[in-house]
């Protein structure tokens, strides 16, 4: 019964029929809004057997804040747009806690099987599910377009922490962007630190792939910054192909690799990976099998590994084994809480004029901290004295 404009405040206590987001349709500037009645004492919504907990069909304009989903160990997923759905646009994830999602690595905390445009999620906590976020079918039939994703910490998964799969030709729904459009990652925090599944199973923490090859959503773009990436025994911390600006982000892995940009079902197309620090103990950057008609560059970044980098195009970038961080970084191998990879000195990081990035890079004139970016520092400090030391919670801006 829920119409446009309408909030839907609930009750603490446990919730046993789960939360079907079906057929609801709010408007521009009139959404439908559930949410937690008291943020202190959420209402918590008990997995099902035979039932993803929330469960979106057909629906457009909805607002969801403040909610617990605990799966209790059951093959369900937490938020699911299904495979039945004809669409899923212009829904908000807002401040859930994600929990109970553990049973096996198919089971997922957020996860579109429907063509989905213009989601927002944010601000959520996704605790050891099999799989984190899941966007997007396995077949690139069901694109995820236009999102934004900020805020999160995304911790302990088996699989991905987050997965936006790769497209196929874009379909012609109303309301689906046809112009080129960005799908925003940003501020959030990906560790998988334990519970990682291994051999053949083994993911990386973050993966995105390719948009349709021709036509509308081709030149869309992943713009991928100032998140924290910890910790993967596996796999790289990241794998890309497509269209991508990785930019002002902190990747950690003492166990294994940071960013690979590859050929997955894709390729690499046009690829800027810039002002980033990366600490790792195999490779740093690897950007590899591109398009050779499109650039791939790097550029600007502070890289600190056995074998910090390999791209087509790579300029003003600040390399070395990875002793040498501690050498030029606060606190590299510190514990997360402690861990601070700002640069001891501005001579530590100090290199050439970068390149000039495109306009549409948001944010691209801000270092990690959200501080303006100094010329010819790399690296994603601008500044000495990070006010956020780089622990497994949420990002703060």
């Amino acid at each position: 019964m829920l119409a446009p404009g309408d909030t839907l405040r609930l009750a603490p206590g446990d919730y046993v029929q789960g939360l079907p987001i079906h057929r609801l349709n709010g408007r521009p500037g009139a959404p439908i809004r559930i949410e937690a009645k008291d943020r202190a004492a959420r209402p918590r919504f008990l997995g099902r057997r035979g039932h993803n907990t929330v469960s979106i069909v057909d629906a457009s304009y909805i607002e969801i804040a403040g909610l617990e989903l605990d799966g209790r160990g059951l093959a369900v997923d937490g938020v699911k747009a299904e495979s039945n759905s004809r669409f899923a646009h212009d829904i908000t994830l807002d401040d859930l806690l994600i929990k109970g999602h553990g049973a096996d690595q198919q089971v997922i905390g957020i996860s579109t099987k429907s063509p989905a445009w213009k989601w927002v999620i944010r601000n959520t906590v996704i605790l050891e599910a099999g799989t984190g976020m899941y966007l997007g079918e396995s077949d690139g039939s069901a694109p995820f377009v236009a999102g934004l994703i900020e805020g999160n910490l995304i911790r302990d998964t088996r699989g991905y922490n987050l997965q936006i799969k790769h497209q196929l030709e874009r379909p012609a729904l109303p309301g689906m962007p046809a112009q080129p459009s960005t799908t925003i990652i940003r501020h959030n925090v990906f560790s998988k630190q334990k519970n990682g599944s291994r051999e053949a199973l083994a993911r990386p923490n973050l993966l995105v792939g390719h948009f349709p090859k021709s036509g509308a959503g081709s030149e869309d773009i992943y713009l991928i910054y100032a998140n924290f990436l910890y910790e993967n025994p596996t796999e790289a911390l990241f794998q890309g192909e497509g269209n991508i600006a990785l930019y002002s982000n902190v990747f950690v892995n003492m166990s294994g690799s940071a960013v690979h940009i590859q050929p997955h079902n894709g390729r690499p197309e046009s690829v800027d990976v810039f002002g980033n620090t990366v600490v790792a103990r195999d490779r740093g950057i690897l950007i590899v099998g591109g398009n050779p008609d499109r650039s791939q560059r790097a550029f600007g970044n502070a890289i600190f590994a056995d074998a910090p980098l390999e791209a087509p195009h790579a300029s003003s970038n600040v390399i070395g084994n990875l002793q040498e961080a501690a050498q030029r970084l606060r606190s590299p191998f510190a514990s997360p809480g402690a861990l601070e990879l700002a640069p001891l000195h501005d001579s530590a990081v100090k290199t050439k004029a970068w390149p000039s990035v495109p306009g549409r890079y948001v944010d691209a004139a801000k270092d990690f901290e959200g501080n303006p970016r100094v010329p010819g520092i790399a690296g994603a400090y601008s500044s000495r004295a990070p006010i956020w030391s780089l622990p497994l919670d949420r990002k703060p801006r």
